[in-house]
């Protein structure tokens, strides 16, 4: 099995491992699942996740691929790379999402890049978790890093954790 790239990705260790956090409003806030106005994971094994604010909030992880063990030539072969996001609103607020993923270079130029809309979930939802997923193939050669960066807010402007809910971040390898 592929393992994750993303170090912790459910929120476990709070904020460590995540880069340019940027705490809009109230930041953000690691809460157990389901948490207010939330619903269950729809997997085992899930129980923390992060909570964005009333102004924008964002957060990404860089990943040197060849300090994870990957060598020059099986990323130049460009093996598949699966990324993963689950995302959630309260049932009692609205909010945006968005993912962004970009496959860099050895200096760090884009090579390829996927960016989701903004994602807007309405007041009134069910809280149900839903997946955002992304397969990167045939990139072209010379990718050795990857950046995942996603983020979002509320949609009421309250103050707190009203924002979309995050959790099980990935990135996979296929080998």
């Amino acid at each position: 099995m592929a393992r994750n790239l993303i170090k912790n990705p459910c929120g476990e260790e709070e904020l460590e491992h995540w880069e340019d956090v940027q705490h809009g409003g109230d930041g953000w806030k690691v809460e157990e699942l389901p948490g207010d106005c939330g619903a269950e994971f729809p997997s085992d094994g899930i129980s923390k996740y992060f909570a964005t604010s009333f102004e924008w909030c964002c957060k990404s992880q860089k990943i040197d691929l060849l300090n994870e063990g990957y060598t020059a030539e099986e990323l130049d072969a460009q093996p598949k790379i699966l990324v993963s996001d689950w995302y959630a609103a309260r049932t009692d607020a609205g909010c945006s999402y968005e993912l962004t993923v970009q496959l860099l270079s050895d200096s760090q130029d884009v090579i390829n890049e996927y960016k989701s809309e903004n994602i807007t979930i309405p007041e009134k939802t069910e809280g149900t978790w839903n997946q955002l997923s992304h397969t990167f193939s045939e990139y072209g050669p010379g990718v050795r890093f990857i950046q995942f960066t996603h983020g979002g807010q509320d949609s009421v402007y309250w103050k707190g954790w009203y924002g979309v809910r995050m959790t099980n971040s990935s990135i996979t390898i296929e080998a």
